[in-house]
């Protein structure tokens, strides 16, 4: 194990061996192992945007045993699906590489202003499957988010106690935020913090933009010049935000963009220390190939960034 792993086990301290064990199995995992960094391929797409918009780009993709296979040779960190996807290929790849059961999903065929995800796994599924760390999505901002909360709180605790992780995808949306305030930095995060205060021991948000959304919040950041003219700046204010810097921070891939956007992007959040990314569509949308060569690329600017000291 590397110092810099060790060090970031002693930020979870409370946590019982086996928690920090799986965690110690993550961050040692694949091309950027014990750099305190991660690359994490995550496929949910399909639950939650349907096969056609996720898998046709690259129709190889709608296999699930694809996934392990591109996760393994581009020496991602971890793994993360919804359980049939994992169910259907774990046994073929059994003990190859960390996976992350999502044990909630949305659909988007009848879309409402105050969305609240269904658990369609459980942790039972996660230690049956040989999985490393749960994964749950909470929508900050939701008139529902309050049994979102509830929920995670439960499984945080159930899979504590049988040595699991808990992965939170944290996304504010609800009918009172404006589409911009979903990504806007005081949102952000908030929506990061909240996901520290539940029990995450890695969380997921989105890049955040420089708007601010709540007019109590604008006054703190222009009072007390908080830097968000950057994503490295805004970056820096998300790590900060989680327990400051003592919980592990990524950050989505998102739409799918070009290559030099990906790696700009990845670029900023390194350079504002956040902790990596977890690439979806912008990996397994493009000739595998293509994925692994863009993976390897997002992998050596983190890998550069830990080199240089960076947190």
């Amino acid at each position: 194990m590397t110092p810099r792993v060790r060090e970031i086990l002693s930020w979870y301290g409370s946590e019982p061996p086996g928690v920090r064990a799986q965690l110690a199995r993550i961050l040692g995992h694949g091309a950027l192992g014990g750099t305190g960094r991660l690359v994490i391929l995550p496929v949910d797409q399909g639950f939650e945007h349907g096969p056609a918009r996720s898998f046709a780009p690259n129709p190889p993709a709608y296999d699930p045993h694809y996934f392990f296979e591109l996760a393994l040779e581009a020496g991602c960190s971890a793994y993360a699906a919804p359980l049939g996807q994992l169910a259907a290929a774990a046994d073929a790849f059994a003990g190859e590489l960390p996976l992350i059961l999502k044990l909630n999903s949305n659909d988007v065929m009848l879309q409402g202003t105050e969305p609240c995800p269904a658990v369609t796994g459980s942790v039972e599924d996660a230690l049956r499957l040989g999985c490393s760390a749960i994964g749950f999505t909470i929508y900050p901002g939701s008139e529902l988010r309050n049994l979102m909360y509830e929920q995670v709180r439960e499984l945080v605790a159930e899979a504590r106690s049988c040595g699991l992780p808990t992965v939170i995808w944290s996304y504010p949306r609800g009918g009172r935020l404006s589409k911009q305030g979903e990504t806007a930095v005081d949102i952000v995060a908030y929506a990061a913090h909240v996901a520290c205060q539940l029990g995450a021991h890695i969380v997921k948000v989105k890049p955040p933009t420089e708007h601010l959304e709540l007019e109590a919040a604008k006054k703190v950041y222009r009072e007390r010049e908080i830097p968000i003219a950057t994503l490295a700046d805004r970056v820096r204010h998300v790590v900060q935000s989680c327990f400051g810097g003592r919980r592990l921070v990524v950050f989505s891939g998102g739409e799918a963009k070009s290559r030099e956007e990906v790696l700009e992007e990845v670029r900023q959040i390194a350079a504002g220390g956040g902790f990596g990314s977890i690439m979806g569509r912008n990996a397994f949308q493009r000739p595998r190939q293509e994925a692994v060569a863009l993976l390897r690329e997002v992998m050596e600017i983190y890998r550069a960034a830990a080199a240089g000291g960076a947190a």
